[in-house]
């Protein structure tokens, strides 16, 4: 079950965090992986934890904010049976402290890199008869979260975009779902801690991994293990639909 043999795919943002851990976890399973990032040494980094376990992959630098350089990148390619949309950046700050700026940037990457992933691949995966199309949305993209309007409003898009491929393209053979973690343990919640509270990163930590009812922050595997099955032959029935994977966070906090 859910083999990937002989399936192409792109993963955005697989240098680290959840996109790394989806491109391991897709490459296990037999696809050969393209790895889109901007950071060539992660994305390296990457593809070294591939080969070792016997996988085959490759890195592109690529901004998913410019056009044609996704266009390009994706042409270079050719055949295209996986997009994993997981590229994007967060923002901590309300309506009032979020600057022009910051939500320009939040755009740009976030709602702009997807779409110019979807229009880049779509028509790729048209010519090769259908493809499976996962986005990265976010638990913020339904309910309230605190300071974070600007990253909250971004993934609201990304929910958006997926019932609207998932519609426009069904004829096409071509499935479009979303996946909404809540909080997970990646480089960038360390980090996090590290810049605001120095002091007492450990307090914090477990005080983060509280605010989900299970008691603890995801795995990045685990949401690889989720976007396996979405991109696999087993879940060919399911489209247009958004995945909670929040430990409780959405149904046990209502």
């Amino acid at each position: 079950m859910f083999s990937l043999k002989d399936k192409i795919a792109v993963v955005t943002g697989a240098g680290s965090g959840i996109g790394r851990a989806i491109a391991v976890v897709l490459a296990k399973r037999g696809a050969t992986v393209h790895i889109l990032e901007i950071n060539e040494e992660e994305g390296q980094g990457t593809l070294s934890m591939i080969q070792k376990d016997g996988g085959k992959g490759q890195v592109h630098i690529c901004d998913v904010s410019h056009q044609q350089e996704v266009v390009s990148t994706f042409e270079s390619i050719g055949k295209i049976d996986i997009l994993v949309n997981n590229a994007g950046v967060a923002h901590i700050g309300t309506a009032e402290t979020t600057t022009e700026a910051d939500l320009d940037r939040i755009y740009q990457i976030n709602i702009k890199g997807v779409y110019n992933c979807l229009h880049a691949a779509i028509p790729l995966m048209k010519k090769n008869g259908g493809g499976r199309i996962i986005n990265m949305a976010s638990i913020a993209a339904t309910i309230g979260i605190q300071d974070r309007f600007a990253y909250s409003m971004s993934k609201a898009a990304v929910a958006n975009m997926t019932l609207t491929v998932a519609k426009d393209f069904i004829k096409d053979n071509i499935t479009c779902n979303s996946i909404s973690p809540a909080r997970v343990h990646t480089p960038f919640v360390d980090g996090y801690l590290v810049k605001n509270f120095p002091d007492n990163q450990e307090e914090m930590f477990e005080k983060l991994s509280q605010t989900q009812p299970i008691g603890r922050m995801a795995k990045p595997e685990e949401i690889a293990n989720l976007t396996l099955y979405l991109c696999s032959d087993e879940a060919a029935f399911i489209t247009g639909t958004d995945y909670p994977i929040d430990g409780g966070f959405i149904k046990l906090n209502s």
